[in-house]
């Protein structure tokens, strides 16, 4: 079960990294709040065990955070 937990967030993560890829007319900003949401959200899973709260807080955090740090 661990291993299918794990290999289910790596593809998720390999799925966001891809899907940023058409991005590319973003502004850099929206791009850092893009990014952050995606780690935040895996990090938050990670963090919580896979707990959906855990994930969306994670994102919210990671997004801001992201967000704020790419501001021109």
């Amino acid at each position: 079960m661990k291993h299918i937990k794990h290999l289910i967030l790596g593809t998720a993560f390999f799925l966001a990294l891809l899907s940023l890829a058409a991005c590319s007319g973003m502004s850099a900003q929206d791009r850092g709040t893009v990014v952050g949401a995606g780690v935040g959200a895996v990090g938050g899973s990670v963090l919580t065990g896979g707990s959906a709260v855990g994930t969306v807080g994670g994102a919210a955090v990671g997004g801001v955070i992201g967000h704020e740090i790419s501001k021109p």
